[in-house]
């Protein structure tokens, strides 16, 4: 964030969800939950150059390695995104 937060989060972090007011927030009904779609981008197959430790390193977390890899590239993209506005 380029902006400094206002929030006190040290009071956030030490209050119980109780006393947070919620108030202003309206609950979610199983008639939304019904309705929701979970919507995500296509993937598409390609073919990219990995220096082959980035690679043993992404496999040797397990299953799951190609998700994770593309996980990081999103929360890049977004960053950037947002740097260039």
């Amino acid at each position: 964030m380029s902006k400094v937060s206002k929030t006190d989060w040290k009071r956030l972090a030490a209050m119980s969800d109780k006393e947070i007011d919620k108030s202003d927030i309206p609950e979610l009904s199983d008639d939304f939950f019904a309705r929701a779609e979970l919507r995500t981008p296509p993937k598409q197959t390609v073919t990219i150059r990995l220096d082959s430790d980035v690679l043993a390193w992404f496999k040797e977390q397990g299953q799951g390695y190609q998700t994770r890899i593309n996980q990081l590239l999103r929360v890049y993209m977004e960053t950037t995104r947002h740097k260039s506005r």
